[in-house]
């Protein structure tokens, strides 16, 4: 056996014994939307579902989703009617708002459009027309 073998032979070991198979640590699942607005005190409220009857397409729901800041919005801005009421009562109270709203909206933009609604027109005669 030279020096170089002492050095560079490989060792003897022991048996070795199965290692326990790693497992890794699950990363936490990501933080919904809520839980960020939440954690960062701001309000938050979501559409998670809409549902429309098949047989009567005018009907429909949707479902809603809120954090209690958002609650304490709506109660501050007067949504609250009773000191009792339910949230939900009070998210379906805001919805209704803003949806009737939109169709206020809607209907005055279809009126300011209708030519006929703000012009009168009488000839007057003599190549003369009254515009009101």
């Amino acid at each position: 056996m030279g020096l170089f073998d002492k050095f560079f032979k490989p060792k003897k070991t022991a048996a070795k014994t199965p290692a326990e198979p790693r497992t890794r640590a699950s990363a936490p699942a990501p933080k919904t939307a809520k839980e960020l607005a939440t954690e960062k005190g701001e309000p938050y409220v979501a559409i998670i579902s809409m549902d429309i009857d098949p047989a009567n397409l005018h009907q429909g729901s949707f479902e809603l989703d809120w954090n209690d800041k958002f609650i304490t919005n709506l109660t501050r801005a007067g949504y609250q009617m009773k000191s009792d009421e339910e949230e939900n009562v009070i998210v379906d109270r805001w919805f209704q708002n803003v949806c009737r709203h939109v169709v206020l909206e809607t209907w005055e933009q279809e009126e300011a459009m209708n030519p006929q609604r703000f012009t009168k027109s009488v000839n007057l005669g003599g190549g003369f027309t009254e515009v009101s």
